[in-house]
């Protein structure tokens, strides 16, 4: 969601005379909780997940399921419901739940999409057990609460993407032209976007910034009638309302693609995340950089979105889309144009990998951080100069090389002492698939890490399945130190893996082969009875250290190499776990390496097959409104049941067995 604020925000030609003067007070504020909060130690371990939906509105008559755009709305029935609050009131299939596990009932946000909605649980959860257990029914518990402060035609969804945002007719209820001021999109309205005033500003200040709309591209899906070469049909190019009409014209569209042109594409895209409080900022930037290479492996193991503007793509995942969709480079940064009126090339949008590790671990060899990565010197210096180590102060430095893109008036105004505004206004802003967390100022909220490259699930039981193994993974990275470090240009190879279609199945990535700490040699010159002293094992060749491998030998392992999951259930051997929950978790898990090994299918395969099996379908790659009514009514389903006939069996298996 990132940084809410009440105000009055500048337009682009204003702000852009603002951000050095919001960088620096960024940097000031980030100091303030540098020293504040670097020596905190003991921080209690929790962890949290936010689910995203989309709210869907079905016409039965005329069997078409659109966007419903009533988020502020049931944002309101939610705040204004006090029963609900206070005892679960009006949703009569929770008063057994809540009787049973009194605690803080979820809570609900709004998102950039004026369709969607953003759902957390009332309090973190903890490393105990139960709280493990609790993760499902939490989950389903917020999805029952949506949906009874709905209309009785709307339904909440959890799926990354819709399948006809942005097609020729009707798409959103209610219905609204495609055009508006702030996106200037030839597909999307600009009642798509939140009303709130940070929202229509983000995506007019992106567009603003970069001289021209965004332009995505992805790939199209050849079908047997598939036209070739494939032209987006959807475009209108003879369109002349606004001067970014030209985009189209000048070459924005490619051949052989699907074409988009507004932030709402990619920002109305819904993922699943993970947030985790470390014990202090030694194990929060431990965590950041040892699950930095695992969001390639989680993204093309969650992969759900083959779907875009109603054509299958030869992609299964969003993350490229929402890279496009906030890509505020200029063509200077972008390496068209010579540099002249900016900084620096920039080789990445403000929403892609990471590009360099952050800690302080022995273990990272400088030749991980291979890539040439740009930083803001004098920031850096700063850091430095006032404490910081090199590595942190390099991060942050990296983070601040972007402008503010909203800044509202008032905050510049205010005294930025005690407060978190200006530095979350580029924090925030910086969406990278890990996000290392500092503290707010004047709360009890330790050092946290978010992991954000995971694609949202249809069922509440993989959503839990893999959130709940991206937290066991974390207490098997402590407990026996494991080393996932590999070379960060191989995590970008590896996020351009994860979008190819299947790629769970039909490519490998690049992953670390010995993922343990290197056994110490005895001195055999020791004197007898005493404790023998070790020499350190000569490190071998970075590029000797990784290799190509399949999801299914990282996750269930090989002759040579171990595998997450076994992994996993080897720690939970050593740990007191009762055997009722060890056999809950080992359905979690199971879910996870039946996914890696291709027994379950992904997501973007169930989505294709239903596609490609519906009578209505042409096999010319289209997804007309009838085929996307019955998808999403089938997505219902298994969001609501958890299983459908024939369909669910294959994405999830028998929860059974």
């Amino acid at each position: 969601m990132g940084l809410l604020a009440l105000g009055t925000p500048l337009d682009w030609e204003n702000a852009k005379q603002r951000a050095d003067q919001v960088r620096t007070l960024g940097i000031q504020q980030l100091l303030e909780i540098w020293n504040a909060y670097r020596g905190n130690e003991r921080d209690i371990l929790l962890w949290g997940d936010e689910i995203e939906y989309l709210v869907i509105a079905f016409d039965e008559e005329t069997k078409n399921a659109c966007l419903s755009l009533r988020q502020a709305e049931i944002l309101e029935a939610l705040a204004a419901d006090g029963k609900l609050r206070a005892a679960g009131g009006g949703v009569p299939e929770l008063q057994d739940v809540l009787q049973e596990k009194p605690e803080p009932l979820p809570t609900f946000h709004p998102e950039f999409g004026r369709f969607m909605l953003e759902a957390t649980p009332g309090a973190p959860f903890s490393l105990a057990w139960k709280d493990l257990l609790s993760v499902e029914p939490n989950m389903k518990l917020r999805r029952t609460i949506a949906k009874q402060h709905m209309a009785a035609n709307e339904v909440p969804i959890t799926i990354p993407s819709f399948p006809r945002l942005g097609t020729k007719g009707v798409f959103t209820n209610p219905y609204y032209p495609p055009t508006g001021p702030q996106s200037r999109s030839q597909f999307i309205p600009d009642e798509c976007i939140n009303p709130h005033i940070r929202f229509p500003t983000l995506a007019a200040n992106i567009r603003s910034r970069r001289g021209s709309k965004v332009a995505i591209n992805m790939p199209v899906f050849y079908d047997d009638n598939t036209p070739k070469p494939f032209n987006d049909p959807t475009i209108d190019y003879d369109r002349h309302l606004y001067p970014e009409d030209d985009d189209v014209r000048n070459g924005a569209a490619k051949e052989g693609h699907i074409y988009m042109d507004a932030m709402g594409f990619g920002m109305g895209c819904c993922c699943l995340q993970i947030t985790l409080q470390a014990k202090n900022i030694t194990e929060a930037r431990t965590l950041y950089d040892q699950l930095c290479p695992l969001g390639p492996i989680m993204l093309a193991l969650t992969a759900c979105a083959p779907v875009f503007k109603g054509f299958l793509a030869d992609v299964d995942v969003r993350w490229n889309v929402i890279s496009g969709a906030v890509d505020d480079r200029t063509e200077e940064e972008r390496g068209i144009k010579p540099l002249e009126n900016n900084r620096w090339k920039i080789p990445k949008s403000r929403y892609d990998s990471v590009s360099a590790y952050l800690s302080e671990d022995p273990r990272l060899r400088p030749e991980y951080n291979d890539l040439d990565l740009v930083v803001d010197e004098d920031i850096k210096k700063r850091l430095i100069d006032n404490g910081m180590d090199e590595r942190l102060s390099t991060h942050f430095a990296h983070l601040f090389i972007r402008d503010p893109i909203v800044i509202f008036q008032e905050t510049l105004e205010e005294a930025p002492e005690g407060k978190a505004d200006h530095f979350e206004n580029l924090q925030s802003t910086n969406w990278q698939h890990m996000r290392f967390k500092p503290p707010p100022p004047g709360g009890n909220i330790g050092w946290r890490v978010e992991f954000r490259s995971m694609e949202i699930q249809m069922t509440d039981f993989e959503n839990a399945a893999f959130s709940i193994f991206i937290v066991l993974l974390t207490r098997v990275m402590l407990s026996y130190g494991l080393n996932f470090y590999i070379p960060i240009s191989k995590v970008d190879e590896n996020m351009t893996t994860a979008h190819y279609r299947n790629a769970v199945l039909a490519n490998k990535f690049w992953f670390r082969k010995n993922l343990f700490p290197p056994a110490p040699i005895s001195n055999r010159n020791s004197p007898s009875g005493s404790r023998a002293p070790t020499r350190p094992v000569t490190p071998v060749a970075v590029e000797d250290e990784y290799g190509l491998m399949t999801i299914d030998e990282i996750m269930n392992g090989t002759g040579e190499f171990v595998g997450l999951i076994p992994l996993i259930n080897s720690y939970l051997d050593t740990v007191n776990v009762d055997v009722v929950t060890r056999c809950e978790l080992a359905g979690y898990l199971a879910l996870v390496s039946k996914r890696a090994s291709g027994e379950l299918q992904t997501g973007a395969t169930w989505i294709r097959e239903f596609v490609k099996a519906h009578p209505e379908y042409k096999k010319d790659s289209v997804v007309n409104e009838r085929i996307n009514y019955d998808l999403m009514k089938a997505v219902e389903k298994l969001g609501c049941d958890g299983y459908l006939e024939g369909l669910g069996e294959k994405l999830l298996g028998r929860r059974d067995e």
